[in-house]
């Protein structure tokens, strides 16, 4: 019998860009944070339980604050922690190391946690929209431990960018049937007076992308067939990172899938969401998001105060 959806939030990043703790920076009425919204969001779409991916270094400010707050949650809340050294036996940190691994070795991180349940992964400092969760909820429903059939929530590229700088997203191509083809890891989007475009070689050069480009915001939906995966090519990623870029590489979600993808071995549907993304990349973000939920919670939305 197949078990409950889990949602895994990844909350251990420490958010170079906005200039601080993104993950628990207050953007609601009541001092929440854009993670509380998205719990009640997904509880709303029917997931029970919650494992929030954080690291060591930021633990007191998390639990003073979020994890205080989500005791009145009622979802069962599960923490798992991604730290540098929580690599493969037989490979070593390098000295100058300060990056975590990446999306990737956050979720391996989280495997004890997750077990052999389907499991949907976000990140905590992105507003995704209520229907995101509903149709990833959804489509977890009843999916089989073993299966390769996994989903992702794509969303138009017009409405996840910022006008305060660039954005990471990866750039989604889906066949007739909306099953994704391929996805690109795309690191610096930016808009610009005629559209939107990114560029590779630090703004050389820059390529177009249509609005209504679908892309990836790290809304995913995996058996835990996908878990073995992880662990699986993660040894590889590690021989080739300590190579080429030992303090930087990161493995990412959207290369992972791209692997799956290429070799054949899985497939992913691209479900759709009409809600406007809102995140706090930069600091500069935050008053958008903060107008943006109170104006969801005029509209009876949300509650003025989430956990009451």
């Amino acid at each position: 019998m197949a078990k409950k959806p889990i949602l895994v939030v990844m909350a251990a990043g420490m958010g170079s860009r906005y200039g601080g703790l993104k993950q628990i920076d207050p953007v609601g009425s009541k001092g929440e944070a854009i993670l509380d919204f998205s719990l009640f969001d997904a509880h709303e779409a029917g997931f029970e339980t919650a494992v929030i991916i954080i690291k060591d270094a930021i633990r007191k400010d998390f639990m003073d604050t979020v994890g205080k707050r989500l005791e009145s949650c009622p979802m069962e809340i599960r923490y798992a922690f991604q730290e540098l050294d929580k690599i493969p036996e037989g490979y070593t940190v390098p000295e100058n190391r300060k990056k975590p691994w990446g999306t990737c070795h956050a979720v391996l991180c989280a495997a004890e946690e997750i077990g052999d349940a389907p499991f949907a992964v976000i990140n905590a400092d992105d507003y995704y929209g209520k229907s995101a969760f509903r149709v990833i909820y959804d489509a977890l429903q009843g999916m089989e431990t073993d299966t390769y059939d996994y989903c992702m929530v794509g969303y138009r590229l017009g409405n996840t960018v910022t006008e305060n700088g660039h954005v990471a997203r990866g750039i989604c191509c889906t066949d007739d049937s909306g099953y994704l083809t391929t996805i690109a890891e795309r690191t610096r989007i930016e808009v610009y007076e005629g559209g939107i475009h990114f560029t590779e070689d630090e703004g050389k050069t820059w390529t177009d992308v249509p609005a209504d480009t679908p892309v990836s915001m790290n809304m995913w939906g995996y058996a835990p067939s996908f878990l073995r995966e992880l662990q699986a090519r993660f040894p590889a990623f590690l021989d080739e990172a300590l190579g080429k870029n030992p303090e930087k590489a990161e493995f990412y979600l959207p290369l992972a899938v791209e692997q799956l993808l290429s070799e054949g071995k899985a497939r992913v549907k691209v479900l759709s969401s009409p809600d406007k993304w809102y995140g706090v990349t930069y600091a500069a973000d935050k008053p958008q998001v903060v107008a943006a939920l109170k104006e969801k919670t005029q509209q009876g939305l949300y509650p003025d105060g989430l956990w009451g």
